[in-house]
């Protein structure tokens, strides 16, 4: 059971309050009915919801990845956009509120720019001294950690926090780790509750009954996703502008049997290599592990012609490390790679040990 639909759990919480919701269409419940937003279930039990913000993908997740979009309104609610010209909550947006409540489904992985929204808003929460309130979601990629951890020099919206790639935590438990490390601004702190899950631990399997952004519309894809965004800040395309988004990837250099041409689509109208054939792998029915795969930045770093052009400026960002960009063009083995993430691995699984709330 999911943090939203605990309701007589938290209702007293908020009861009589006035209340600003972050959220976006992954914000549902399942009730008798069916499902409805967390919008319409608190508007339903006479809730006061002053403010509603979203995050990158808008309200209705519909947006690019990557796409500015304008303030909208919801039931006479406005809808304030957390990814326009703006990406922080001001404080008059909050002035007449009591209770700021997050409730959106993210996929565990560090450059998901949710984790970055989260840490705003508890910014801006705790400058003006307002609850915070995490109705915790289940993490369909909790059940292992992987990953460089971020270094601070690469500290940006993709990546605000020295975590690896795969951190293995709840939303909930992140938003702790947030607060208790000191990680908010002049060490703020933030009076903040997770609502926890319902018989929930972070083994089990799940999948998300609502893609949690455009490009992510299968469990398959939120599975590699972890991996091919490597290659998101190199010239291969990993499938935006096809119906196979993040489960393949590809370059008109690379030598192979399968190929793809990507084409404007829903979440992509801008897609990397639009009109051209590229030629690649379809990972549509590859068994994931518990460990992030190496093997196609490595395989598509040989197979590029002008490997000068292959890596994009913003790549040590997403990965986090200043040192991975240079150990594949040096030809480290992947075995040398793995160790020389070891011990920041170590280091922060003992951090995230404190926060662990399953």
């Amino acid at each position: 059971m999911q943090g939203a639909e605990r309701i007589d759990y938290y209702f007293n919480k908020i009861k009589n309050k006035k209340v600003a919701l972050i959220a976006n269409n992954t914000s549902v419940l399942k009730t008798e009915k069916g499902k409805t937003h967390i919008i319409d279930t608190l508007l339903s039990l006479g809730i006061s919801v002053n403010k509603i913000f979203t995050p990158e993908h808008g309200f209705l997740g519909d947006k690019d990845d990557g796409e500015k979009f304008e303030n909208t309104f919801y039931k006479d609610i406005e809808v304030i956009s957390l990814y326009g010209n703006n990406r922080k909550l001001k404080d008059d947006d909050i002035k007449n509120v009591d209770v700021i409540i997050f409730d959106i489904q993210d996929v565990g992985v560090r450059f998901y720019t949710y984790l970055s929204t989260l840490h705003y808003a508890m910014e801006s929460a705790a400058r003006k001294n307002k609850k915070f309130i995490i109705m915790d979601r289940a993490n369909p990629n909790s059940f292992y950690i992987d990953g460089p951890v971020l270094d601070l020099e690469n500290k940006s919206f993709i990546g605000l926090h020295p975590v690896p790639i795969v951190y293995g935590m709840t939303i909930g438990e992140y938003g702790l780790m947030i607060n208790g490390e000191g990680w908010l601004e002049n060490n703020l702190k933030v009076n903040i509750e997770v609502i926890k899950l319902k018989n929930y631990n972070h083994k089990l399997k799940y999948i998300p009954p609502i893609r949690p952004s455009p490009n992510l519309p299968n469990i398959q894809s939120i599975y590699l996703y972890p991996s091919l965004a490597f290659l998101e800040k190199t010239e291969v395309s990993v499938g935006r502008g096809t119906d196979n988004q993040f489960q393949v990837y590809g370059h008109p250099d690379f030598d192979s049997d399968y190929s793809f041409i990507p084409q404007p689509n829903f979440g992509s109208q801008y897609p990397k290599l639009e009109g051209i054939e590229s030629y690649g792998k379809n990972l549509k029915n590859y068994k994931t592990s518990n460990s992030i795969e190496l093997k196609w930045l490595m395989n598509s770093y040989s197979q590029i012609d002008d490997k000068t052009k292959f890596f994009r400026s913003d790549f040590d960002k997403l990965s986090g490390s200043s040192m991975l960009k240079k150990q594949i063009i040096e030809g480290v083995s992947e075995i040398e790679i793995r160790n020389s993430w070891r011990k920041g691995l170590e280091k922060f699984k003992k951090i995230r040990q404190k926060y662990l709330l399953y």
